[in-house]
């Protein structure tokens, strides 16, 4: 499989014979809830992946309906021919969008796709009482490849159920809210999903160079690092191996062999 981080939570997957682009964020700004006073971001660095540079996409993957996950420009710049795997409220926003094809997810439902890709949605983040996002595991059918992607917090008592997988994708930097508590997840539990699903490799998402404005940013505490996640996995000599793509850049995971 090929996974070319783009930033933040967007990424382009290509396995199974589909090129899936996830949570993309591609133009700027990005605004909560359309309330720049709330939050507003940037990239800080312009990305090398837009609209009109990606390659050709089989498929759109939408985590949740939240403006990080599931943007408003950046969807309204791509066919609406596109088939959408996506939450409910993920969904709901693709639809009124006009896209044609798509598909509603919620936990432990799963879709296959052209007979080869299965996506089977894993709880997520619960953003409010009763709203629970996706995380995703991607199985391809015909080689049995495995990628776990989760971009809030990983759900230790469904790990038995998720079962182990070839590749995972999670934040290692945690953010935390005033009032709210721990809502992305940071080191300790990355090292948790490492050792309870055993990826071959495992790459961290949600970071990237971002100027950010409003009212948010100034409640959040983030904790960890990349660096102290590598120590971690020295240290407890895991065999799981920790890549950080740059922005834009791909990288190759032949399972059971090295990575490129």
């Amino acid at each position: 499989m090929r996974l070319t981080w783009i930033d933040l939570n967007s990424w382009i997957f290509q396995l199974a014979g589909q090129t899936i682009l996830v949570d993309p964020w591609l133009v700027d700004p990005m605004v909560f809830y359309g309330q720049p006073w709330l939050y507003m971001a940037y990239h800080n660095t312009p990305l090398t992946v837009t609209p009109e540079t990606l390659p050709p996409v089989d498929l759109i993957l939408l985590s949740q309906g939240l403006d990080d996950h599931c943007h408003k420009p950046t969807l309204e710049k791509l066919s609406r021919a596109i088939p959408v795997v996506a939450s409910p409220t993920a969904a709901k926003m693709v639809r009124t969008l006009g896209f044609q094809h798509v598909t509603t997810l919620s936990a432990w439902q799963e879709q296959v796709i052209s007979d080869r890709l299965r996506i089977t949605a894993i709880p997520g983040a619960e953003i409010q009482p009763g709203q629970v996002e996706n995380g995703y595991r991607l199985t391809d059918q015909q080689t049995g490849e495995t990628l776990y992607y989760e971009p809030h917090v990983f759900p230790v008592k469904e790990a038995e159920r998720i079962g182990r997988v070839d590749v995972a994708i999670a934040p290692v930097i945690g953010q935390i809210f005033l009032l709210l508590g721990q809502v992305i997840m940071g080191p300790e539990q990355a090292i948790n999903l490492i050792q309870a699903l055993q990826p071959q490799v495992f790459l961290p998402t949600t970071r990237g160079d971002l100027q950010m404005s409003g009212i948010l940013p100034k409640l959040i505490k983030s904790v960890g690092s990349v660096e102290e996640v590598r120590d971690r996995l020295t240290r407890s000599k895991i065999l799981t191996k920790l890549l950080v793509p740059n922005p834009g850049e791909a990288v190759e995971v032949v399972v059971g062999s090295d990575v490129r």
